[in-house]
């Protein structure tokens, strides 16, 4: 007698995946950074204002947009760490997993290591997500791979993947701290030694840094401003124009703020303007330049110093869309005032026409990590070498510019040796160009109350000292 043929189970209906608003708007911005080298602090804002606009209401609110925030950065900062962990958990080659998966993974494993989202809501939104932009089957090894990910803490996957320190320091510290091993060597030469040093900046590098506002001189004042925000202000720590905004305040939310009499600028930004601004100069002060303005946070400090004592500002950037975004920085000003499209090297004044001239020159960028998480990925040793010839030319140009007896301020936001003094060693000694006759001023006693500034005659801040961007300062007076 024949059996009767065994019951199929009923398959599971398909089941669409559910779209996440708040995972999608971060992936699609670290998809914008990857494929378009875009930086992610100018791309998630209008992100986050299109979803705000197009959700219902009530359907994205400023809690998503904290999350989605978390998960960009987040996943940029840590992404060397991450990348390694998944590295350990495929059976291929990084180089060989599409960048878009990458993506999905770098942000499952930041909500599994990096948050406090629990771990089957980490695993679960995230392969929803990867339904939603790889499609089903890639979803599959997505699920794998965070399973994998999920089975132990950061503390525990740092112990398998990241090299004893004793054996390679540079490479321990870059995937403990997520950095590229070259920017943690540069690093640690810049600050001189000590492994505790290194590993407090580093770690500072991967915090969210605070908003800073300036209230411009001679429109707002800083006292009146920390009223005005009542809870959500802090004092600055060295400015006396800074005021810190507590998390979650969005600047832009501010009357005064767009309004053009409070800017959005970090502290250290703030001082090496003021700094500028105070260092003494023989004779005359009534006209000031500011060589490389753009966007042109310290050129409206600048104009506004300037306005106080009568002189004039000339604001110069070389590009024009730039040279735009300065005029609209310095609209308003009370004080006399020029924004003009010019190149700093091939300058459109006569030589000795300055009493002050600052130069905060084009760079790496490795002093605003915390904020641009994503250059520590884009930039190359060899990116130096490029920069150097026009730092060196814009120093140059700017001590032509400033008359004798007048000041000059060489910025960069970048603590790299070979950006800031090598720079102006090189210059002061005619190195690649006739030598300038200038003498060093210690820019240390026009920052007072700002401990830990080194040895001097220049400057070095630092995230982890000073809670500002790593911005370097020199001060030098013609003499010739």
């Amino acid at each position: 007698m024949s059996q009767p043929p065994p019951r199929r189970r009923p398959s599971k209906p398909y089941r669409r995946p559910k779209k996440d608003p708040v995972r999608i708007l971060a992936f699609e911005a670290l998809r914008a950074v990857d494929e378009r080298d875009a930086y992610a602090n100018l791309v998630l804002p209008p992100l986050l204002r299109k979803a705000r606009e197009e959700g219902e209401e009530g359907g994205f609110d400023a809690r998503d947009a904290a999350l989605a925030t978390e998960l960009v950065y987040g996943t940029l900062r840590r992404q060397g760490t991450y990348d390694a962990i998944i590295a350990a958990c495929v059976d291929r080659p990084l180089r060989e997993v599409d960048p878009p998966v990458l993506d999905v993974l770098g942000l499952g494993a930041h909500q599994l290591l990096g948050t406090r989202i629990p771990t089957h809501a980490a695993v679960s939104a995230t392969v929803e997500l990867a339904r939603v932009v790889l499609g089903d089957g890639r979803a599959k090894f997505v699920n794998a791979v965070l399973r994998k990910i999920a089975a132990d803490d950061l503390d525990g996957w740092l112990e398998r993947v990241a090299p004893e320190y004793d054996d390679d320091p540079e490479d321990h510290l870059g995937v403990v701290h997520s950095h590229p091993r070259w920017i943690v060597s540069a690093l640690w030469d810049a600050l001189g030694g000590g492994r505790a040093g290194i590993e407090d900046l580093l770690e500072a590098d991967n915090e969210r840094p605070e908003v800073t506002l300036v209230a411009r001189p001679g429109r707002a004042d800083a006292a009146e401003l920390l009223e005005a925000l009542g809870e959500r202000g802090v004092p600055g720590r060295w400015s006396p124009y800074a005021v810190r905004l507590a998390e979650g305040g969005e600047p832009g939310a501010l009357e005064a703020v767009r309004e053009g009499r409070v800017g959005v600028q970090d502290e250290g930004s703030q001082l090496v303007a003021i700094a500028l601004a105070n260092a003494p100069v023989d004779g005359s002060d009534a006209r000031w330049l500011d060589g490389c303005a753009g966007p042109g946070g310290k050129a409206a400090l600048l104009a506004a110093l300037a306005a106080e004592r009568g002189a004039a500002l000339v604001a110069s950037e070389k590009q024009p869309h730039r040279a735009r975004l300065v005029a609209r920085a310095l609209a308003g000003n009370p004080g006399p005032y020029q924004v003009i499209a010019a190149d700093g090297t091939r300058p459109a004044w006569l030589p000795g026409s300055f009493d002050r001239v600052l130069v905060d020159v084009p760079c790496s960028g490795l002093g605003a990590l915390r904020r641009r998480p994503e250059a520590r990925w884009r930039r190359r040793p060899e990116d130096l070498d490029g920069f150097a010839p026009l730092q060196r030319g814009l120093l140059r140009e700017a001590l032509s510019a400033v008359r004798v007896g007048g000041v000059v301020g060489y910025a960069t936001c970048s603590p790299h040796l070979a950006e800031t003094r090598a720079v102006v060693e090189d210059v002061l000694k005619g190195r690649g160009g006739a030598p300038v006759e200038a003498e060093w001023i210690d820019a240390r006693p026009l920052m007072p109350g700002v401990p830990a500034l080194g040895d001097g005659p220049d400057v070095q801040l630092w995230p982890h000292l000073h809670g500002t961007d790593a911005m370097y300062l020199a001060l030098l007076r013609r003499t010739r």
